[in-house]
């Protein structure tokens, strides 16, 4: 398996990056990564997902301390090598402390278990994101065996507690040395450490306990979530072992681009043609939003590049009813192919320009 990269170098930001600055790196990774936009879509979620991870970690204040001090392996819980952080690396200290001297904390094998995380893409239109909606989705997830309710025992029966270690997992070896009298504590090597075993396994699960299955979940989606940003669903990952808590769905949000809206934060951008006479006189003009029509009106004499702001017309800030504004670009449409009587009339046109003459009479001093 590839080593990962470091966080802040996937973002390519600083170790003493703002989060504002690492808000941003991260939305123009989010943007150049969307397997909408890419050819090689398995590369670009594959991308995708490694700045998203980084952001997840690096927005997070108490996560990012973590993350400073223990690198990856401070959330890292399978590593085989690696500590999870303080605490973690003490343990590992006391299992080598148990094993000369006696006492301390020693590990155990036969306790509750968390549930693993499970992790898996969605894809949602552009109004599901700005409005919000509730996906069903389908994932494989482990659960607890209903036929033996997590015991892996066969149904009647339940496991036997080892009688070497007598249910602590751990055996005792006292050893006598010159430098006097050690006590070596390892795992029972009849269980395995777990502190039981099973005679009879259950016919559903063969004795884990757990059983895949294929899940239909509700997601709701918040309004105003955007492209790159992962929902979090406590409890809906795969269920733990010896009655340990299941794990957590992290759920990664792509939001496909819309035809002629682009989204900046909460704030919408929309660039729409004009004709050459309705920028000269002046119009009342018909504007697409999210939420149906809405009337802008153009003065006279607007030029091309002109942006008119509507507010309250752009996305729902997450969690809030709060929203941001569209943004309107107008570009004065040229006509390519004129009739003779319009090509005519704008050459009278021409000669009546006021501000034609007053240019070239400035131009000479007049």
């Amino acid at each position: 398996m590839a080593e990962k990269r470091d966080y802040y170098e996937v973002l390519g930001v600083d170790r003493n990056a703002s989060g504002d600055e690492i808000k941003r790196a991260y939305r123009k990774l989010a943007k150049q990564y969307h397997p909408d936009v890419n050819e090689d879509k398995d590369a670009a979620a594959e991308k995708f997902k490694e700045a998203s991870e980084a952001y997840s970690v690096l927005s997070d204040e108490q996560k990012r301390r973590k993350y400073d001090a223990f690198g990856h392996a401070a959330f890292d819980q399978t590593a085989g090598g690696g500590f999870g952080g303080f605490e973690d690396f003490m343990g590992g200290f006391g299992d080598i402390f148990e094993s000369f001297f006696g006492g301390g904390r020693t590990a155990r094998r036969n306790g509750p278990v968390r549930g693993a995380d499970l992790r898996m893409e969605l894809r949602i239109t552009f109004e599901e994101a700005a409005f919000g909606a509730r996906k069903d989705v389908r994932l494989n997830k482990d659960e607890t065996c209903a036929e033996c309710s997590g015991t892996g025992a066969k149904k009647g029966t339940s496991p036997q507690t080892c009688q070497t270690c007598g249910g602590t997992g751990q055996v005792r070896q006292q050893r006598n040395t010159a430098f006097g009298s050690f006590v070596n504590v390892t795992d029972c090597p009849d269980c395995g450490g777990r502190g039981s075993f099973i005679k009879e396994p259950c016919g559903e699960c063969g004795g884990r306990g757990i059983v895949t299955k294929q899940k239909t979940i509700s997601v709701d989606i918040p309004a105003g979530i955007d492209n790159g940003q992962i929902l979090t669903m406590r409890g809906a990952g795969a269920a733990g072992q010896r009655g340990g808590p299941p794990g957590d769905l992290q759920i990664y949000i792509y939001v496909q681009p819309h035809e002629i809206f682009k989204r900046e934060g909460y704030d919408l951008y929309l660039d729409i043609p004009v004709s050459f006479v309705d920028a000269a006189l002046g119009a009342e003009l018909s504007i697409p939003t999210l939420d149906g029509k809405a009337k802008l009106k153009m003065g006279e004499g607007t030029q091309t590049g002109t942006i008119f702001r509507l507010k309250d017309k752009g996305i729902t800030h997450l969690h809030s009813s709060k929203k941001g504004s569209l943004y309107v670009k107008v570009n004065v449409d040229v006509p390519k192919k004129l009739s003779d009587k319009q090509k005519a009339l704008l050459r009278e046109f021409d000669k009546l320009s006021a501000a034609k003459k007053s240019f070239f009479e400035r131009v000479r001093g007049e």
